[in-house]
């Protein structure tokens, strides 16, 4: 089992390494890197390209790491036993039918092999990765409620992903395998856009990726643009047929490109490209 990437995902070919070094570990893979950097579409396109069911688990600030493994659904059961006269109470004495098995429960008990998507566990409080280290080292935990142990039958293969909200404990990340997705170089950001937008003309590309580069490579930016920015910035000049000849102008001076809030995310950010923009006209 190897991965070599796909026609929908341009990974890099040290990205490539490390998810086969993943594999070859049997270690959770912990993807970091900015947001829109195409962590969470890493696990879609690994799943897919090795033909492996995937799983995922997207985490909120108030996910708690027993959610992954199983609930116990006590208030169903306990209007179930005061309606048990329906079905003389036959449902209520098997405990198994109040338990909801979570993600990392039916990523063990499938019947074959499984990729597991932990997505964006930075989200969490600061002990949901420790209250996970036995669960993902051993790959099983115990369901007191059944009085039984959940043991994997396939390892499976694991992608957590993270934006950097918050520091992850040593020990968690002692058991994973770890990468760091960089932000793309010009021509690698030229690949991901022919893979999206493959009949894109020249010229408005050209254009595109100076304009987002200037942007992007704009002091004091509170947050950048991101690879999906990108993308959904070029989708919108398409589908407003705006040609290059926009996004130019006289000197390479940089100007307020049409929907830019489509890459500027909050009001500092817009203030501060404006007033740049602003200052280059009145030093032409």
């Amino acid at each position: 089992m190897k991965f070599q990437g796909t026609q929908n995902y341009v990974a890099t070919a040290d990205l490539m390494l490390s998810v086969n070094a993943s594999i070859a570990l049997q270690r959770p893979l912990l993807v970091k890197g900015e947001p829109g950097t195409g962590k969470t579409m890493l696990a879609e396109e690994v799943a897919s390209a090795l033909n492996l069911p995937l799983l995922q688990w997207h985490i909120k600030s108030t996910t708690k790491a027993q959610q992954g493994l199983y609930e116990y659904d006590a208030v169903s059961r306990l209007r179930d036993s005061q309606l048990s006269d329906v079905d003389g109470g036959e449902r209520v004495k098997n405990i198994h039918n109040y338990i909801v098995k979570g993600v990392l429960w039916q990523a063990f008990t499938a019947d074959q092999p499984v990729a597991l998507l932990i997505d964006e566990i930075d989200k969490a409080d600061i002990e949901f990765p420790n209250d996970l280290l036995r669960e993902l080292d051993r790959m099983e935990f115990y369901c007191y409620e059944t009085r039984e142990l959940v043991k994997a039958r396939h390892r499976p293969l694991v992608f957590i992903t993270s934006n950097n909200e918050k520091e992850l404990p040593d020990a968690f990340l002692r058991r994973c395998f770890f990468h760091y997705i960089k932000f793309p170089d010009a021509p690698t950001l030229k690949q991901i856009v022919d893979v999206h937008f493959p009949g894109l003309k020249a010229e408005l590309l050209q254009a595109a990726m100076k304009t987002f580069f200037d942007i992007r490579n704009l002091p004091g930016l509170k947050k950048k643009p991101s690879t999906s920015e990108l993308l959904d910035w070029l989708k919108l000049l398409l589908a407003q047929d705006i040609p290059a000849s926009v996004l130019q102008t006289e000197n390479d001076k940089v100007a307020v490109p049409p929907m830019v809030g489509a890459l500027l995310k909050n009001e500092q950010d817009v203030s501060l490209f404006e007033k740049l923009v602003f200052m280059q006209s009145r030093n032409r």
